[in-house]
């Protein structure tokens, strides 16, 4: 839940009302299914996603796949730290150029926590999510949307694949919700719970584990689409622009909810997602890097590198565009992500599919049969909004 899922969903909100709720729908029910398939690629085989891609795939194809996942994590890094940097200019009225560059200090927030161990990690953002859903919470108890509208926003329209903003705008959801560099993530840290080593042992903890991610993509769901509901419910109207800037959804919300605390609320929301996400980006980083490449870099160093390479075009940008530069910067981010995908799913499903990498842990027939059909609808959904740029 970066900051990415709000630019992705304010946008499409504002623009099209509720339709794109489907697309929420539908990518939050693929993120479920690949991370179950990394889940069970965690802990059938003892490896992550970057260690069995190192050590089954040629090294050409397997320096390749380093290099894409590399572009996610700093797409990643570009959100938070330009989401971040927004809520600081909002609610402290910090100039943007600096509060990309006072992100760098919640990395080293995450290292001092990564040190205490890992459960003080997830304790910090199972605090910080809970923040973000109070606040949107909050957003739609003072919208009270029409339960009509947003049950006829789940029906697929078919200017998803006609409309080139839609669609592009779809692909960003698509990327923002299922997040590739998050299946090299959840495929290490999965292996942190405790569980016999045998297969029966194997087996109980891939079910719990399982489990444990589905409940945790349930509240994602139900957070992203919180966002675009409240978008939809304040900002979709006929006689107003579309908002698709942060910004301005900062201060609009308050007056056209009538809520003077609103806009404060957002804000502090905003600043909970970045620093959130801050997390899963810099445990991902190490993990890709470590794993494809065997090079074992301290992780403040590693951190540190990552986020400088998301601080450079963030400072460009906001110093030569503002916030209506950092804004479109937010969405092409989450564009970035999904046009990875591919590059993460198909090599998850080949080693977890296969008897020859999983052995009686691998997927049998039926659900491999969904899980590609999944990838097959990522890469299909890429290669459409590609093709529709280049016509337009």
């Amino acid at each position: 839940m970066d900051p990415g899922n709000w630019a992705t969903a304010l946008a499409g909100g504002s623009q099209f009302g509720y339709s794109l709720l489907t697309v929420i729908v539908a990518s939050n029910l693929m993120a479920t299914l690949l991370q179950a398939a990394a889940v069970r690629l965690g802990l059938a085989s003892g490896l992550d996603l970057a260690q069995a891609c190192r050590r089954h795939l040629p090294p050409r194809l397997s320096f390749l796949l380093w290099g894409g996942c590399e572009v996610a994590i700093v797409a990643c890094n570009l959100a938070e730290v330009l989401g971040m940097a927004i809520g600081l200019n909002l609610l402290f009225k910090l100039p943007l150029p600096l509060g990309v560059c006072v992100t760098a200090a919640d990395v080293m927030l995450v290292l001092g926590l990564q040190r205490r161990g890992f459960r003080c990690l997830e304790a910090l953002v199972i605090g910080l999510i809970a923040l973000i859903g109070a606040c949107f919470a909050a957003q739609l108890c003072w919208l009270h949307p029409a339960a009509g509208e947003v049950a006829r926003g789940l029906i697929p329209s078919t200017q998803l694949v006609s409309n080139s903003q839609m669609l592009y705008l779809a692909v960003g959801i698509m990327g923002a919700t299922v997040m590739p560099h998050n299946l090299y993530l959840h495929s290490s840290v999965v292996q942190t719970r405790r569980y016999e080593k045998s297969e029966a042992g194997r087996r109980h903890a891939i079910r719990f584990a399982t489990i444990d991610s589905n409940i945790a993509l349930v509240l994602a769901l139900l957070v992203n689409a919180g966002i675009l509901v409240v978008a939809a419910g304040v900002f979709h109207r006929p006689d107003q622009q579309p908002v698709t800037e942060l910004s301005d959804a900062y201060r609009l919300l308050s007056p056209l909810l009538g809520v003077g605390i609103a806009s404060a609320v957002f804000g502090i929301g905003l600043i909970a997602s970045g620093l959130s996400s801050s997390v899963t980006g810099t445990l991902a980083g190490q993990i890709v890097m470590e794993g494809f490449l065997d090079i074992k870099m301290s992780a403040p160093a590693r951190a540190l590198l990552t986020r400088c390479l998301a601080i450079v075009p963030a400072v460009i940008v906001t110093a030569c565009y503002g916030v209506s530069g950092a804004g479109a910067l937010l969405v092409f981010s989450q564009v970035v992500l999904s046009l990875q995908l591919p590059f993460a799913v198909v090599p998850l499903l080949w080693f977890t599919t296969r008897r020859r990498h999983l052995g009686t842990l691998a997927f049998g027939r039926a659900t491999a049969v969904i899980m590609w059909a999944t990838a097959f609808v990522v890469v299909t959904v890429n290669i459409w909004m590609l093709q529709r740029l280049l016509v337009v």
